[in-house]
């Protein structure tokens, strides 16, 4: 390999070399006829692999969130999730994901922790590991984010993190680190900053990425990261997005009149080389990858989403018997969120609610009790009709003045263009349907979206406004942009024609033509007290009630922290007058992050769901009647209520975001503090009972004998944690050190084995990994507050 870089690097010139190190356009790496290589997309793909275009013609199979991947604490999992992975790639001509994101969950306001895997760098490590080893198995590039300490969303384009070494080295390089020893081919670099430089320019790419390390990859910006031409002669390899600007003629410049040399542009070129010979792209021999069907892929979101979900609580109403009436209530029971906000969005081609789900496998009323949102939802297919070809669906046309430049037939509500070459040529565009009333009553009809919009109804002008935009965050203005609406009263079944017209703004530097534009719609509903009191009668005269409670798309996405770890409206009110009249109430919480449950104690059983991909109520309906288990444990602490949280601030201060914390985030933080939370990290509870004991240390190796004494199949999380009395370094408590999952038929036992990594017993010191000699303890168990079994090792 290393012989045909350094053939093809010869044939470049210093124009063609530039060209390579920028990307070619949004979301593709460029390419170089001449010497066979080909342009490479590149697409998001922590939970679904989206391809250039956010387009409902070419949906995404939606996975599980990275909170969701973590909590099965089954690394194995990866294996299949990792081959859909590639296979959704290959199939959107995509040579790489960029996932998956490994940023730890130093505070749960963070507003991309379900994203992330979780807050212990070592299950973080060993999913991110996974996950990499599982799609470039299959000739698809993974490429780990964002490198580092990207860790909150607030100012996060130019906050400086100030980190010790320690917790830098223990805790946020570590998964990094354990990467690319899986051997990644591409890492991103984040926004913010680390000690005072931004991560494009930090000297982190250079030590320990690529010195100690040996990372031979590609070092590719976040998106318009990259902040100077000069940034070229430090870490980062390839600035994306393209075309050049940056490090196009500017750097050329630099490098004829000797301020940068040529010698750092050729190591950038020779590792994109590298990549391309890896993925395929530069001698058009990509490697075939396996075949999903439609049914598999559902098969297997459905299998993961299950084994994610953390059964909290249960008093025994769970499983639920066959023909038991349920209530199913909440928000999210019709409209839940199956993924996070953000770049992480896919679109897939079907969803199934937990409405849906449940239908059919048990007699089930339902109403939702509480409206989670004002805002208007886009206009469903099933009730509109595009006026040019009389499907259902809405026409799209792109308008250069009075000239029609094209139009498309689209089967979605919710426009998202990035880089759509018709949108860079045109000045507006226009959206029509033809829209039908499915219940009688006053309509909300409106738009979302930025710039100048125009709304027509039956071909009367009724809004026409210059919406500016609520954030500067790209990914909020194409996700969650501003929104106006008029209300009209309709009869079931009557039509009316909807017509926007949105002009489109100048490009964004380095992003070109980005543009959302939703045709919203709310139906006709009840006052929220009459809605209220409707769900706690469907309750009181149910035999279980189950309420799904989440957040909303404008509090857990990229972009933006949390404020509070309330959960939105009146949900919590909710909960607790149902479960005033039914004793038997089941909550499913549908968030991707920990939210306060003031109710807990009060209902019957508490299941996690997290954001479960596409197959949602399916999953959902397989846990509640017990077809399958929860297999999920918690990945991460949840409080009892924000106050407790020991780390918790991500607002920068003049700039600065202190983690004066250092190594004790999450569940050290806890112990630390000695405070108790709601459900400590590694809780999760099943359908069956376990026996553990007879643990045997030997170095670092431990084996411990597990035992299903219960009447069905259940699945066991055996964790083993290190302490350490009296050392003369500052330490957690405990800290985890290992894991194993194992599934066992009824009266079924087996023996765990848990190797103990020598990184376990190591802390970062002035010299570098330093071992503290003498003895440690190993602490065995289900949780990190539930370890019976204890051993001493030298």
């Amino acid at each position: 390999m290393e012989d045909r870089i350094e053939k093809f690097l010869a044939e470049l010139d210093l124009d063609r070399k530039l060209a390579l190190i920028s990307g070619a356009s949004l979301f593709r790496m460029a390419g170089d006829p001449a010497i066979g290589l080909a342009e490479m997309p590149v697409s998001d793909g922590p939970s679904g692999v989206r391809g250039e275009n956010w387009d409902e013609s070419d949906p995404s199979v939606s996975l599980p969130c990275g909170t969701a991947i973590a909590a099965t604490w089954d690394s194995t999992l990866l294996d299949d999730i990792g081959a859909l992975i590639a296979t959704e790639a290959r199939r959107k001509n995509v040579y790489a994901v960029l996932g998956p994101t490994m940023n730890l969950h130093r505070s749960p306001l963070g507003g991309r922790h379900f994203e992330c895997f979780s807050e212990d760098p070592l299950l973080t490590a060993e999913m991110a590991e996974a996950y990499v080893r599982a799609v470039q198995a299959h000739g698809v590039g993974a490429c780990p984010k964002h490198y580092v300490a990207n860790d909150s969303e607030t100012d996060r384009f130019t906050v400086d993190v100030h980190v010790d070494d320690r917790a830098l080295r223990e805790l946020y390089l570590y998964p990094f680190e354990r990467t690319v020893e899986a051997g990644a081919w591409m890492v991103m670099d984040a926004y913010n900053s680390v000690n005072g430089t931004t991560m494009t320019e930090n000297p982190l790419l250079d030590e320990p990425l690529k010195g100690t390390w040996g990372f031979d990859g590609v070092v590719v910006s976040d998106w318009t990261a990259v902040r100077s031409t000069e940034s070229a002669a430090d870490g980062t390899d390839l600035c994306m997005p393209g075309p050049p600007y940056l490090w196009g003629e500017p750097l050329a410049e630099k490098i004829r009149s000797g301020e940068i040399a040529e010698s750092a542009i050729d190591d950038k070129v020779r590792r994109i080389l590298r990549f391309a010979i890896r993925v395929g792209g530069l001698d058009g021999t990509a490697r075939p990858t396996p075949v999903f069907s439609d049914a598999q892929a559902r098969d297997l979101v459905r299998r993961v989403a299950s084994q994610a979900m953390v059964l909290l609580r249960n008093d025994g109403v769970l499983p639920l018997a066959p023909h038991t009436e349920v209530a199913v209530l909440g928000p999210s029971a019709r409209e839940p969120r199956f993924l996070g906000g953000g770049s992480a969005t896919v679109i897939p081609g079907h969803t199934v609610t937990p409405v849906e789900g449940l239908t059919g496998r048990l007699p089930l009323t339902h109403t939702a009790g509480v409206y989670l949102s004002e805002d208007l939802i886009p206009a469903p297919l099933a009730i509109m009709t595009d006026p040019e070809t009389g499907e259902p669906g809405l026409s799209a046309r792109y308008l250069a003045g009075d000239a029609v430049l094209g139009v498309q037939h689209r089967t979605s509500s919710r426009l998202v263009l990035l880089g759509e070459p018709l949108a860079a040529k045109s000045s507006a565009i226009e959206l029509r349907t033809r829209l039908r009333a499915d219940v009688a009553g006053d309509w909300q009809i409106g738009f979302g979206g930025v710039g100048h919009i125009r709304l027509d109804l039956d071909g009367e002008t009724v809004l026409d406004e210059n919406l500016a935009p609520e954030s500067a965050d790209p990914a909020a203005m194409l996700l969650d942009p501003p929104q106006r609406r008029v209300t009209r009263t309709l009869a079931l079944g009557e039509e009316i024609d909807v017509r926007v017209v949105t002009g489109i703004e100048a490009a964004m530097p380095g992003l070109g033509i980005i543009l959302g534009a939703t045709l919203g719609i709310r139906r006709p509903r009840r006052d929220d007290d009459e809605e209220f009191a409707a769900a706690v009668e469907l309750a009181r005269t149910a035999a279980v009630a189950v309420v799904v409670v989440g957040t909303t798309e404008q509090i857990e996405s990229e972009g933006v922290d949390r404020t509070s770890l309330r959960l939105p409206g009146r949900q919590d009110e909710l909960v607790a007058a149902v479960a005033a009249v039914n004793p038997r109430t089941v909550v499913v919480v549908n968030s991707g992050a920990p939210v306060e449950m003031p109710w807990r104690d009060e209902v019957s059983a508490v299941l996690l769901a997290w954001f479960p991909g596409q197959e949602f109520g399916a999953a959902l309906a397989d846990v509640l009647t017990g077809v399958v288990e929860p297999g999920g444990r918690l990945p991460t602490t949840w409080p009892a209520t924000s106050a407790d949280v020991p780390v918790l601030d991500t607002s920068p201060v003049d700039g600065v975001l202190e983690y004066s914390e250092s190594i004790h985030i999450g569940y050290r933080a806890w112990l630390r503090a000695g405070t108790e939370p709601a459900y400590p990290f590694g809780h999760g509870l099943g359908y069956t009972s376990w026996e553990t004991g007879d643990l045997v240390v030997n170095e670092r190796e431990l084996t411990l004998t597990v035992t299903n004494t219960g009447g069905r199949p259940g699945k066991q999380v055996v964790q083993a944690y290190l302490s350490r009395a009296d050392s003369a370094v500052d330490r957690p408590v405990r800290w985890l050190a290992g894991f194993g999952a194992v599934t066992l038929a009824p009266g079924e036992s087996r023996t765990v084995t848990i190797t103990l990594p020598a990184r376990a017993f190591q802390h970062w010191g002035p010299d570098g990994w330093e071992t503290e000699p003498g003895e440690f303890t190993v602490l065995v168990g289900t949780s990190v507050d539930d370890l019976p079994h204890a051993a001493r090792v030298h």
